[in-house]
């Protein structure tokens, strides 16, 4: 018969040779990270609201009042960049899920236009029925440098084989910094206020991954930045009014803008799975 010491030898020489493949398998945490980086366009699918004109008194009431500028507008200009997707496999929740962070470097500078009567004609083109002489803004306003955050739950159709297509979607957040006002104009006198709240989005996302060889991929990736809505205020923005002896310049108040800028994102670029390290 065989002895209780010979019975629990055995038993933990199985216990043993069970956990080897289980401890030469196991997966190490950075092992699910992913990076895939690339040529990244960014068109902003702009709509702009007119420009509204506040806290206007003294002698800019004479030549402008408080409400929108009708006919006005403003666009905001594409940009390439190199975007980066930093990406980590949940399979807990669903085989071929996981998260992604987008990142670009440099930051994107967006270049503020503006449009329709903004541009062409005089924002305070009388006083008293007097021309003023402040001669019309033309395109030129003024440029920030984005940050923004995206971040998107992700769900691969098929996480093996040749062609791999996947989905997502997630929030948004547009960060704007070192805004500034680049308008002559705007910028003769004194160097207006410009700044650009926080704006937030809902992101959609599609794409595809292809395999090259083991673990790198080329990846096509198209994301969709929806209900972002951006505004703008401008503050203690002088113009001079070379046509009026009596003024020679004027501060027009408070000018806000508000944009819907809803960017297209489509980036193109190769990249590769950290288990294959």
């Amino acid at each position: 018969m065989m002895t209780t010491k010979k019975k629990i030898a055995l038993a933990g020489a199985a216990a043993a040779l069970a956990l080897v493949p289980e401890t030469a398998s196991a997966e190490k945490w950075w092992q699910r990270l992913y990076v895939r980086g690339g040529v990244t366009h960014i068109a902003p699918l702009e709509q702009s609201r007119e420009m509204e004109l506040a806290n206007v008194d003294g002698a800019a009431s004479l030549a402008v009042q408080n409400g929108p500028i009708e006919g006005s507008g403003a666009t905001v200009s594409s940009t390439t960049i190199f975007g980066l997707n930093l990406g980590v496999k949940i399979p807990e929740v669903r085989r071929g899920f996981s998260i992604e962070l987008v990142a670009g470097a440099p930051l994107p500078t967006l270049k503020f236009r503006a449009t329709g009567t903004l541009a062409n004609e005089s924002i305070a083109p009388t006083a008293l029925g007097i021309p003023t002489g402040v001669p019309a803004l033309g395109e030129e306003l003024g440029e920030a440098t984005a940050a923004p955050v995206v971040l998107t739950a992700v769900y691969k159709f098929r996480d093996r084989g040749l062609f791999q297509p996947y989905a997502g979607a997630g929030p948004a957040l547009l960060i704007a910094m070192s805004q500034k006002i680049t308008n002559p104009i705007l910028t003769e006198v004194s160097q207006p206020e410009f700044d650009i709240s926080p704006a937030p989005g809902l992101v959609l996302q599609a794409g595809l991954d292809v395999k090259l060889y083991k673990s790198v991929y080329a990846r096509v990736d198209v994301k969709f930045i929806a209900f972002m809505l951006a505004r703008a205020e401008v503050k203690h923005a002088q113009v001079r009014a070379p046509a009026l002896p009596l003024f020679d310049t004027v501060e027009v108040g408070t000018a806000k803008m508000s944009m819907w800028v809803n960017p297209l994102i489509v980036t193109g670029g190769v990249g590769f799975d950290f288990d294959m390290f």
